[in-house]
């Protein structure tokens, strides 16, 4: 089935409707613990979910792994749901997708999500609710998955939420800190989505889309957030799902996450921290580095694309800076140092792990760990 969404103020009322579209009564809740509270979205929970029997499973901590994801499996596997529901960023909307989709497989988790076996089952009916606008999980088919300290990405079209839920009101709440950091990630996802070798027509619509609506609304959102600004950039956020979820992600996304095992950089932090330095890197794309069957030009004119949407008119290094810019304004650091990134062992051991071969093949231009290497240096 397609997704069916709803996206507006005051839309969590329509829980109601899906629970009577999937005529559910048993209900496993996947939540943070703290953000379920502080968004509201409990309180409103509740009574919506009151004459139904609800299982909350909220027993797992940071980013989302293979011991958390077998724990969320085995209480599943004790009850007879008949949906699975998500509330909350992108790390509990992937937990539970992770373990609605693993739980009805017939082998071991780990053998899928290390991609030794494809899965074959679709889960229960699943409803995501964001209170977070950045990862834009609710509109794509795959969770990030660590299992031991290596990063994987579950993917298979079953997995994309039946059901999206998204209400601007549940993220008012959210920290300055936080709002940056995922507003980063939404951007991050879209600017590569946009350049990325799987790029259609449509994913670059939602990318375009996605980065007006930051750059309209992120600042004001971090430093002086109004319904308006909440609501950009809870639309800018499910865009930019919905674009990855075609295009995927690049070379950003690669390089962040050692930075955030390792060095535990927040996941909107460390792609904002290289998408300048790539930017300028992917439009000088020559002939004999470029990855994207469609040529260099091709790749030239998207780029410059990009720093049109960015209010650069065309030109990459003004880009660059307008990113950088915004991160300043925004609060987040812009040199490795300032987030405990500091010498070259630390850089080496990102080089070292930040070549995940299907993001890295998804940046229009080659990049090597000499190159890596050296862009991390300047921005040491």
């Amino acid at each position: 089935m397609e997704q069916k969404e709803y996206f507006g103020n005051g839309r969590i009322i329509h829980v109601e409707h899906v629970l009577q579209d999937i005529e559910a009564r048993n209900i496993f809740l996947v939540t943070g613990k703290k953000s379920y509270e502080s968004s509201e979205a409990k309180s409103k929970l509740d009574y919506l979910l009151r004459r139904y029997d609800v299982t909350n499973f909220s027993d797992f901590n940071g980013n989302p792994n293979l011991r958390d994801i077998e724990k969320g499996i085995n209480l599943f596997n004790q009850g007879k749901y008949d949906m699975v529901m998500a509330v909350g960023g992108g790390r509990v909307i992937d937990t539970a997708k992770a373990i609605n989709s693993l739980s009805v497989q017939s082998k071991n988790p780990e053998e899928y999500i290390r991609g030794k076996r494809k899965i074959k089952y679709k889960g229960k009916p699943l409803v995501a609710i964001p209170t977070t606008a950045g990862s834009g999980s609710e509109a794509t088919h795959f969770a990030v998955i660590y299992v031991a300290g290596t990063k994987y990405s579950l993917a298979d079209q079953s997995m994309l939420p039946d059901f999206a839920i998204i209400d601007p009101e549940l993220t008012h709440s959210l920290p300055r800190k936080i709002t940056a950091e995922s507003g980063m990630d939404a951007l991050s996802q879209a600017i590569e989505a946009y350049w990325s070798v799987n790029s259609t027509e449509e994913s670059q619509r939602y990318s375009a889309n996605t980065i007006y609506l930051v750059m309209d609304n992120l600042i004001d959102a971090v430093n002086n957030p109004s319904p308006k600004s909440r609501e950009g950039m809870a639309l800018a956020s499910n865009l930019a799902g919905k674009a990855i979820n075609e295009a995927k992600t690049t070379a950003p996304h690669a390089i962040s996450y050692p930075m955030t095992f390792h060095f535990k950089v927040a996941h909107g932090q460390a792609v904002g921290l290289t998408l300048p330095s790539i930017l300028l890197y992917n439009f000088k794309v020559t002939n004999e580095d470029c990855i994207d069957s469609r040529g260099v030009e091709y790749v030239s004119k998207k780029i410059e694309e990009i720093c049109d949407f960015l209010g650069a008119s065309g030109e990459a290094r003004l880009a660059k800076f307008k990113l950088t810019e915004l991160m300043q304004k925004i609060g987040l650091k812009t040199r490795l140092r300032d987030v405990g990134i500091s010498t070259e062992e630390d850089v080496e051991k990102i080089v070292a792990e930040g070549f995940n071969l299907q993001r890295m093949k998804n940046n229009p231009r080659l990049i090597t760990s000499d190159v890596l290497w050296h862009m991390l240096m300047q921005i040491r």
